[in-house]
Protein backbone atom coordinates (compact mmCIF):
# COMPACT_ATOMS: atom_id res chain seq x y z
CA UNK A 1 0.00 0.00 0.00
CA UNK A 2 2.87 2.35 0.84
CA UNK A 3 4.37 1.69 -2.63
CA UNK A 4 1.10 2.66 -4.35
CA UNK A 5 0.81 5.95 -2.47
CA UNK A 6 4.47 6.77 -3.09
CA UNK A 7 4.02 6.04 -6.84
CA UNK A 8 0.88 8.20 -6.94
CA UNK A 9 2.69 11.07 -5.21
CA UNK A 10 5.65 10.81 -7.61
CA UNK A 11 3.32 10.84 -10.66
CA UNK A 12 1.43 13.81 -9.22
CA UNK A 13 4.69 15.71 -8.70
CA UNK A 14 5.81 14.93 -12.24
CA UNK A 15 2.53 16.23 -13.70
CA UNK A 16 2.72 19.43 -11.61
CA UNK A 17 6.31 19.94 -12.75
CA UNK A 18 5.38 19.46 -16.43
CA UNK A 19 2.48 21.90 -16.15
CA UNK A 20 4.72 24.44 -14.46
CA UNK A 21 7.45 24.12 -17.09
CA UNK A 22 5.16 24.09 -20.16
CA UNK A 23 5.25 27.89 -20.74
CA UNK A 24 9.03 27.86 -20.50
CA UNK A 25 9.26 25.13 -23.13
CA UNK A 26 7.29 27.08 -25.72
CA UNK A 27 3.85 25.60 -25.12
CA UNK A 28 2.21 28.97 -25.71
CA UNK A 29 3.97 29.46 -29.05
CA UNK A 30 2.85 26.06 -30.28
CA UNK A 31 -0.75 26.82 -29.40
CA UNK A 32 -0.67 29.96 -31.55
CA UNK A 33 0.15 28.19 -34.82
CA UNK A 34 -2.11 28.93 -37.81
CA UNK A 35 -4.85 26.31 -37.97
CA UNK A 36 -5.42 26.19 -34.23
CA UNK A 37 -6.32 29.87 -34.02
CA UNK A 38 -7.91 30.36 -37.46
CA UNK A 39 -5.15 32.83 -38.17
CA UNK A 40 -4.61 32.35 -41.90
CA UNK A 41 -2.56 35.11 -43.49
CA UNK A 42 -4.42 36.40 -46.55
CA UNK A 43 -2.16 36.76 -49.57
CA UNK A 44 -2.61 39.09 -52.54
CA UNK A 45 -4.83 37.25 -55.05
CA UNK A 46 -3.63 35.70 -58.29
CA UNK A 47 -5.65 36.82 -61.30
CA UNK A 48 -5.91 34.62 -64.37
CA UNK A 49 -6.63 36.83 -67.38
CA UNK A 50 -5.59 36.34 -70.99
CA UNK A 51 -2.25 38.10 -71.58
CA UNK A 52 -2.06 39.60 -68.07
CA UNK A 53 0.60 38.91 -65.41
CA UNK A 54 -0.37 36.50 -62.61
CA UNK A 55 1.21 38.40 -59.72
CA UNK A 56 2.73 41.85 -59.25
CA UNK A 57 5.66 40.59 -57.15
CA UNK A 58 6.99 37.38 -55.61
CA UNK A 59 5.29 36.16 -52.45
CA UNK A 60 7.53 36.11 -49.36
CA UNK A 61 6.35 33.36 -46.99
CA UNK A 62 7.59 31.61 -43.85
CA UNK A 63 7.72 27.84 -43.42
CA UNK A 64 5.13 26.54 -40.99
CA UNK A 65 2.70 29.45 -41.40
CA UNK A 66 -0.93 29.19 -42.49
CA UNK A 67 -1.95 31.14 -45.63
CA UNK A 68 -5.04 31.79 -47.73
CA UNK A 69 -4.77 32.54 -51.46
CA UNK A 70 -7.58 33.51 -53.84
CA UNK A 71 -7.11 32.53 -57.48
CA UNK A 72 -9.57 34.40 -59.68
CA UNK A 73 -10.21 33.94 -63.39
CA UNK A 74 -11.88 36.73 -65.33
CA UNK A 75 -13.33 34.35 -67.95
CA UNK A 76 -11.43 35.92 -70.88
CA UNK A 77 -10.07 32.48 -71.78
CA UNK A 78 -10.05 28.92 -70.49
CA UNK A 79 -7.00 29.02 -68.22
CA UNK A 80 -5.29 26.72 -65.77
CA UNK A 81 -2.65 27.20 -63.13
CA UNK A 82 -0.24 24.41 -62.25
CA UNK A 83 2.52 24.04 -59.72
CA UNK A 84 3.56 20.53 -58.77
CA UNK A 85 6.66 21.88 -56.98
CA UNK A 86 4.49 24.32 -55.01
CA UNK A 87 1.79 21.79 -54.10
CA UNK A 88 4.32 19.15 -53.05
CA UNK A 89 5.88 21.56 -50.55
CA UNK A 90 2.72 22.79 -48.84
CA UNK A 91 -0.04 21.03 -46.93
CA UNK A 92 -3.36 22.02 -48.51
CA UNK A 93 -6.05 22.35 -45.86
CA UNK A 94 -8.86 23.04 -48.31
CA UNK A 95 -9.83 24.41 -51.70
CA UNK A 96 -13.11 26.37 -51.69
CA UNK A 97 -15.02 26.73 -54.96
CA UNK A 98 -18.53 28.26 -54.98
CA UNK A 99 -18.86 27.74 -51.21
CA UNK A 100 -17.98 24.03 -51.61
CA UNK A 101 -15.04 23.00 -49.44
CA UNK A 102 -12.78 20.32 -50.90
CA UNK A 103 -10.17 18.71 -48.64
CA UNK A 104 -7.80 17.09 -51.13
CA UNK A 105 -5.03 14.59 -50.52
CA UNK A 106 -3.05 16.31 -53.26
CA UNK A 107 -3.34 18.98 -55.93
CA UNK A 108 -1.35 19.47 -59.12
CA UNK A 109 -3.35 22.16 -60.92
CA UNK A 110 -6.64 24.06 -61.12
CA UNK A 111 -8.43 24.81 -64.40
CA UNK A 112 -11.04 27.52 -64.96
CA UNK A 113 -13.44 27.05 -67.88
CA UNK A 114 -15.28 30.28 -67.00
CA UNK A 115 -14.89 33.16 -64.58
CA UNK A 116 -14.75 32.28 -60.92
CA UNK A 117 -12.65 32.11 -57.77
CA UNK A 118 -10.97 29.25 -55.97
CA UNK A 119 -9.57 29.87 -52.50
CA UNK A 120 -6.72 27.66 -51.32
CA UNK A 121 -5.73 27.55 -47.67
CA UNK A 122 -2.39 25.92 -46.96
CA UNK A 123 0.55 25.58 -44.60
CA UNK A 124 4.04 25.93 -46.02
CA UNK A 125 6.14 22.89 -45.16
CA UNK A 126 9.61 23.38 -46.57
CA UNK A 127 11.77 26.42 -47.37
CA UNK A 128 12.61 27.04 -51.02
CA UNK A 129 11.39 28.81 -54.15
CA UNK A 130 8.27 27.39 -55.78
CA UNK A 131 6.05 28.52 -58.64
CA UNK A 132 2.49 28.44 -59.86
CA UNK A 133 2.32 29.00 -63.61
CA UNK A 134 -0.02 28.85 -66.56
CA UNK A 135 0.85 25.52 -68.24
CA UNK A 136 2.69 25.80 -71.57
CA UNK A 137 3.95 29.33 -70.93
CA UNK A 138 7.54 30.47 -70.43
CA UNK A 139 7.22 34.20 -69.72
CA UNK A 140 8.05 35.36 -66.20
CA UNK A 141 4.77 37.31 -66.09
CA UNK A 142 2.85 34.03 -66.46
CA UNK A 143 4.06 32.63 -63.15
CA UNK A 144 3.70 33.45 -59.47
CA UNK A 145 6.84 32.90 -57.40
CA UNK A 146 6.70 31.86 -53.74
CA UNK A 147 9.87 32.33 -51.70
CA UNK A 148 9.50 30.30 -48.51
CA UNK A 149 12.03 31.03 -45.78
Amino acid sequence: MFAKSRLARTLFQAVVLMIGLAPLLGGEALAQAGLLTGGAIKLEPITLASGQPLAAAPYELEAGKYYRLDITCDGSAELAIAGPDFFRNVWVNEVVINDIEVRPLGVDSLEFDNEGTATISFVTIRPGTFTLRIPGTTADSQKAVFNVK
